[in-house]
């Protein structure tokens, strides 16, 4: 069985050779073939990029402008929607982050008091007896990753056909999926649920699971006719929080997470970097996969970070004050800088070392890259509002 290292090789260097060999075939061959999972190590129509988009060892500027750049947008309009729906549902997020505080303590309390344990561990376990879903558990397990369309059939079955908690089985995707970011996961397990999109949810059918894995699998027994799921009502969209933006021309220490792997792209020379610290991130990962991809990531962009900013550049397991503190002494700065981590445990924890950093006079600064900066204002609403806007969008970031 592949395991996640030898499907997605952990560095930029790997991640920019796959861009290229994909950016020929994301026009016409992905919009036609994109929806077909022909299985585990079997060449598809996706790219295959998520995991490198998921961390930014590959920016979403950059992959699609080197799409847009070999095809136009007319014709790989499919694939740059599908690279935009994370940016969307990261600035969906953003401006409602009580929406991921809610699923960690629905999880949470699922955790403790769901009650049919045995069918929790055979769906986790692939042994329900459900063609396909068991498949495709023992894949995600094995390899880290899943094909987007059996993202969906696998959430639309735990959900509807095995009744279990939705929370419970984005847990399960967190845990093992090399992708997963705290936006992507549970709000497309929520739009599956019906709850994203009030009332419309995703059915998985015996029919479209047969036709795109190409006749490998058609369970039968899948719940027909569902209702989609309930909640209390979401908060409305709030404006953007700014981050604090650092003092130009500061000299300062960077921080590196595995949120943003590539910050040669966006901290520009007039903030010089005196010292870097990139942090593994073993706490704030869901999944063993997840860390052990980060972990080889996060070597590799130690080792960029130091060549590009000409600095010494050290590697952390922790994310805490004191590390933070005693880095920025040993640097001789008073400012940390970091890319902004979207909401998320990252988020959560940089937040939480703010009155320690400053109650030792030093700041924690963040940047936001234009690419966010640009687009994630228009996630207010749905995605098909969102994606009237990107033509125009695109024609101000210089892309068309």
């Amino acid at each position: 069985m592949f395991n996640v290292i030898n499907i997605f090789e952990p560095s930029r260097r790997a991640a920019l050779a796959r861009l290229a060999h994909f950016a020929p075939s994301a026009a016409r061959q992905y919009a036609e073939a994109r929806n077909t999972d022909p299985g585990p190590g079997a060449a598809g129509a996706v790219s295959r990029l998520s995991p490198y988009l998921r961390y930014r060892l590959l920016t979403e500027r950059e992959v699609v402008a080197a799409v847009l750049d070999r095809h136009g947008l007319a014709a790989a309009e499919k694939f740059v929607q599908e690279v935009l729906w994370r940016t969307y549902w990261k600035g969906w997020l953003a401006m409602r982050p009580a929406v991921w505080a809610r699923f960690v303590q629905e999880r949470d309390r699922q955790r403790q008091d769901f009650a049919d344990t045995s069918l929790l561990a055979a769906a986790e376990a692939g042994a329900t007896g459900i063609e396909g879903f068991d498949d495709w558990a023992r894949e995600l397990v094995a390899t880290g990753y899943l094909h987007n369309h059996a993202r969906m059939w696998f959430a639309s079955i735990w959900i509807f056909t095995l009744r279990l908690p939705w929370t419970l089985g984005a847990d399960f995707f967190l845990r093992h999926l090399l992708d997963a970011d705290a936006a992507s996961n549970t709000l497309s397990w929520r739009w599956v649920a019906g709850l994203q999109t009030i009332g419309k949810h995703y059915l998985a059918t015996t029919d479209n699971i047969a036709r795109y894995t190409n006749g490998r699998f058609a369970p039968k027994g899948l719940a027909v006719g569902a209702p989609s799921l309930t909640e209390p009502p979401v908060e409305p969209a709030q404006g953007l929080r700014e981050p604090k933006r650092p003092a130009p021309g500061e000299r300062s220490l960077l921080l590196v997470t595995h949120e943003d792997l590539h910050p040669e792209s966006l901290f520009a020379g007039d903030l010089p970097i005196g010292a870097a610290l990139v942090l593994v991130d073993g706490d704030l990962l869901w999944g063993d996969a997840a860390r052990s991809f980060v972990r080889s990531a996060a070597a590799d962009a130690a080792r960029r970070v130091a060549a590009h900013f000409g600095c010494q550049s050290d590697a952390s397991d922790s994310l805490d004050a004191e590390v933070l503190i005693s880095a920025a002494r040993a640097a001789g700065v008073r400012q940390i800088v970091t890319a902004e981590a979207p909401v998320g445990p990252v988020a959560d924890a940089l937040a939480g070392l703010e009155p320690a950093l400053a109650d030792e006079g030093i700041v924690l600064a963040g940047v936001r890259r234009g690419w966010d900066e640009r687009f994630w204002p228009h996630a207010k609403k749905g995605y098909f509002t969102f994606k009237e806007r990107i033509p125009a969008l695109l024609r101000a970031e210089g892309l068309l």
